[in-house]
């Protein structure tokens, strides 16, 4: 199966992965309604009938008045929500992780909120210029945009309503179990995407084919983390030239100027192979690098996101090891889904059947690694820690469906044990831990056993 990651694509991306174009918009939007309305009003006026019940009746005076108090309270409620997002975002990346602040940034009701707040001001000032007292400037008569101001009303109203969803909303964000739901929510996304991409491969839990020694580097031109890759595209290009290429990249990692970010050769010794240059040319255009991850195509960075939160948790100036362990039960739920395959490798084939591009991801074993290692590191003192880290391996290993997972959970046991044993958590002892090792080997084997001491 062949997917493009179109420019489309890339630009979509950039707009929901950012705070600003929700906001812009409306911004737009009322210059737009802001002109338009006053027109609309002048023609009814014009026409000497009034179809409209229920709109502003005041004169000029006081709709400057209205219009004025409704531009000078929203910009102030507007800057108060701003400061408000700044400290959410400061407390997010500073006791939880720097990279949770991509999913503030994309919060809907955020950009909504903003949008109606910033909308809300510049509509009234822009209707604020069409009304006119008698004997103004150009010596016309009193003109009064009755429907642009009753509209301008409305959206005090809504501003208010916007201002209170705010506050509800950040409150409820600020809390630690809702980032972590969100952040389980999106790798869930992309777990299910990938795996949907993925179904028609001929063989899922196989490693990449090894690089021949007739294999050339492909060096990047430019720095940053890999994102994704146009496959398409790329595809096409190394099917015309008979080649084949292999990322040395999976996705997330970094990749620096001037080192080898792809291997390439051919498949047919009489096909001329492509320059170097033209495939360094080609990587540039089709495969994605940003300055900071993404989880469009990497399996492994909402567990990424999950152990920064349960690593912050255990620092000595947080100390707060419920935290790590409502963390590693949301890892213990993705590594549950990410068991589903033994590696998450691309393979993609040219119109001739032969696999032309082969894109290496994460496998099981690693991704287990990323989930227990770095916390089992900081958190051997605590004893609900290493509790919960056994049972993560339990519940991982309840699931594992070949050979190599079930491997993977005893190399992770073994070292969890080794260390628990040479340093015993505090109010257990070493045949607790040798307990707790057991149930993990028995619900490798398929009997469950509950991991309490």
């Amino acid at each position: 199966m062949r997917r493009r990651t179109s420019r489309p694509s890339r630009v979509r991306d950039a707009v929901t992965g950012a705070l600003w174009p929700l906001p812009a918009a409306a911004v737009v939007l009322a210059v737009v309604l802001g002109g338009a309305l006053p027109l609309l009003d002048e023609a009814l006026q014009a026409s000497g009938e009034e179809p409209l019940a229920y709109v502003f009746e005041g004169g000029p005076s006081a709709a400057r008045g209205i219009l004025s108090t409704i531009a000078g309270s929203v910009i102030s409620v507007t800057t108060l929500l701003f400061s408000l997002t700044i400290v959410t975002l400061q407390l997010a990346s500073s006791q939880y992780s720097p990279r949770l602040l991509q999913t503030f940034v994309r919060d809907r009701i955020v950009q909504v909120c903003l949008g109606v707040l910033l909308g809300t001001f510049v509509y009234a000032l822009v209707v604020l210029r069409s009304v006119r007292s008698a004997g103004d400037s150009d010596g016309g008569s009193a003109f009064v945009p009755r429907l642009s101001v009753t509209a301008g009303f409305v959206l005090a109203l809504a501003s208010v309503a916007a201002l209170v969803t705010f506050l509800a909303h950040q409150t409820r964000q600020l809390r630690v179990e809702t980032m972590m739901g969100d952040v389980s929510t999106e790798a869930t996304a992309t777990i299910t995407r990938l795996g949907t991409q993925l179904a028609s491969d001929d063989s899922p839990d196989e490693p990449l084919s090894d690089v021949p020694a007739s294999a050339w580097p492909v060096c990047a031109r430019r720095s940053g983390f890999l994102v994704r890759t146009a496959e398409e595209p790329l595809v096409a290009e190394l099917s015309r030239r008979g080649a084949v290429l292999r990322l040395d990249r999976r996705p997330g990692d970094s990749v620096v100027a001037g080192t080898p970010l792809a291997w390439a050769w051919v498949d047919d010794d009489g096909v001329a192979p492509l320059p170097v240059e033209e495939l360094a040319t080609a990587l540039e255009r089709y495969v994605e690098l940003s300055v900071e991850r993404s989880a469009a195509a990497d399996p492994s960075y909402g567990l990424r996101k999950l152990v920064d939160i349960a690593a912050r948790a255990l620092s000595p100036g947080i100390n707060d090891p419920t935290t790590a362990v409502h963390a590693l039960s949301h890892v213990s739920a993705l590594m549950a889904q990410l068991s589903l395959r033994d590696t998450w490798h691309r393979r993609v084939s040219g119109d001739d059947g032969v696999p032309r591009l082969l894109l290496p991801s994460w496998d099981h074993a690693a991704l287990l690694d990323l989930s227990v290692t770095q916390v089992r590191s900081y958190g051997r003192q605590d004893t609900t820690v290493v509790e919960r880290l056994f049972a993560l391996l339990a519940e991982v290993g309840w699931q594992a469906r070949t050979e190599p997972q079930r491997q993977a959970v005893r190399t992770q046991c073994a070292a969890l044990t080794a260390q628990s044993l040479e340093d015993v958590p505090a109010g257990r002892t070493a045949e607790d831990v040798r307990r707790m090792a057991d149930a993990v080997e028995r619900a490798l084997t398929g009997r469950w056993e509950p991991l309490r001491t």
